[in-house]
């Protein structure tokens, strides 16, 4: 079992214009006899799963999916040569076969957390992702974004909008950003990323690898 998940800790990396991220002491062994934390963050801070609901108006929530859809039969897609900003062609997308459910694309990109590159990722065309929903395939990434971000390296020719988020959230699927440590483990493996059971558009994971061999 490989941990796939960013720690959430005061200050951490956001997607841009996301509340900040904070873990206070509200109570401590000292003082109180016990520790307790306060924690205030979005619903997309660090590790995270995206639910319908996120992108599409009156889409599921994360409460209305079972356990089950959180645990996947993944293929990991090595895209590492994907530069800054690059898009993932849709050729870069495998026919898979009838037992894999999700497509995680390993970027690499995990290397810059924590940094203005970060934001400078590779990112999905919309042709990959269309090819992604038609074969109703959930989505993982080493990335903030399935789509570019915005930052100071943005350029006119990428596309506008969350393409992207709406091929696949659009078709009811999941969407899982911000993994980590992909190199870990092998290119078929078991993705669990269980989140909070919240009526929520999206929520934090401790995503984890399990070799299936």
């Amino acid at each position: 079992m490989h941990d796939l998940t960013h720690p959430i800790e005061t200050g951490m990396q956001t997607y841009p214009g996301d509340p900040p991220v904070s873990v206070e002491p509200v109570a401590t062994h000292e003082e109180d006899g016990y520790r307790e934390s306060g924690l205030s963050l979005g619903s997309h801070t660090g590790t995270h799963v995206d639910a319908p609901a996120h992108i599409v108006p009156g889409g599921r929530t994360l409460d209305e999916f079972d356990p089950q859809s959180f645990v996947r039969t993944a293929r990991r897609v090595d895209c590492r040569d994907v530069e800054a900003r690059g898009a993932i062609p849709a050729d870069r997308v495998p026919k898979v076969e009838s037992a894999v459910d999700c497509l995680v694309f390993w970027t690499g990109w995990d290397d810059h957390w924590n940094t203005d590159r970060y934001l400078d990722h590779p990112s999905l065309s919309p042709a990959a992702a269309e090819r992604c929903a038609d074969q109703d395939l959930a989505v993982a990434l080493d990335t903030l974004n399935p789509d570019p971000t915005p930052s100071d390296g943005a350029s006119d020719a990428e596309p506008e909008g969350f393409p992207a988020h709406h091929a696949l959230l659009g078709s009811g699927l999941l969407l899982f950003e911000n993994l980590r440590n992909l190199g870990a483990v092998d290119t078929r493996f078991e993705l669990r990323a269980l989140p909070l059971k919240i009526d929520g558009d999206g929520a934090p994971v401790r995503a984890v690898g399990v070799d299936r061999s």
